[in-house]
């Protein structure tokens, strides 16, 4: 019976440099022509596309802490968006915080081009955000007078816990059921990240799909995660595995926690070992 293994990327298979090892690519290959492999991540698709180029990935990726499944091949499987109205709504509601999003938007769905919009106002992690990471990145457009999108993937609000963390209790007692409201620290930046997504924008409610798409039980599908997102993941597959570098929240949910962290190759070293021992068997 075949296995799938999905992990999520920073913080647990990505290297703090933002990279993957080149011990994690050598593994992941190897690995991929006997198991199934795949990604779950709150990066967009083109960057993920861009981080893992080198890796063989047949299987569908999840994208956008959910909001997209897609194969490498452009192929969607699923998608959620937020329509402009509420996208709108959502950042006047900010602006009684003094706090504007970036806009990450599917501009067409035949090659899954996305728009990536900065606010005029950014404060100092915002800046710092694309300054060390987006500075090339040809998806960029500052936009003097922020709105939502026609299909806005996630509105993204970087800061300091005590001015998102605020504006997410507002956020969710305004809009309710109508959005999910992620708030999450960032050890990269040492800041928060505040997301704001379709409700089914989950990667839990991806995997399912997933599974669907692929004919998996669940039971057969083994997680790696660090990170809050990750949690609905660990409820929902046979068997989660929490990096050593995870938030204990995240560890208090995991079948197994690595002696590794993600800079030290965790997930390949757990890939290694116990795909070996399935083919074994």
């Amino acid at each position: 019976m075949q296995k799938l293994f999905i992990t999520d990327l920073d913080h647990t298979f990505l290297h703090s440099t933002q990279s993957v090892s080149q011990f994690s690519k050598d593994i992941w290959n190897e690995k991929a022509n006997h198991a199934m492999l795949s990604i779950a991540t709150a990066r967009s698709f083109a960057k993920t596309n861009d981080f893992l180029k080198d890796l063989k990935l047949n299987i569908p990726l999840i994208t956008l802490d959910g909001a997209m499944v897609a194969n490498r091949e452009k192929k969607l499987i699923d998608l959620n968006v937020l329509d402009k109205n509420i996208g709108d709504a959502i950042i006047e509601e900010s602006k009684k915080f003094d706090i504007f999003p970036y806009v990450i938007a599917l501009s067409d769905h035949k090659y899954l081009n996305e728009t990536f919009e900065i606010p005029s106002q950014l404060n100092y992690h915002q800046e710092r955000l694309i300054k060390d990471s987006y500075t090339l990145d040809k998806r960029l457009s500052y936009v003097k007078n922020i709105r939502g999108a026609k299909d806005t993937l996630k509105l993204v609000y970087m800061g300091e816990e005590k001015v998102l963390r605020p504006l997410a209790q507002h956020l969710s007692k305004v809009f309710t059921t109508s959005i999910e409201v992620k708030l999450a620290p960032e050890n990269y930046m040492n800041c928060y990240f505040l997301t704001i997504l379709h409700p089914l924008s989950d990667k839990a409610h991806a995997l399912s799909k997933v599974h669907e798409y692929l004919n998996v039980e669940a039971k057969n599908t083994t997680v790696f995660g660090d990170g809050l997102n990750d949690i609905g993941m660990f409820k929902l597959a046979g068997t989660a595995v929490a990096v050593h570098n995870a938030l204990d929240s995240v560890k208090d949910k995991a079948n197994i926690i690595l002696k590794e962290t993600n800079d030290e190759d965790a997930v390949a070293k757990y890939l290694e070992k116990n795909i070996a021992t399935l083919l074994e068997d």
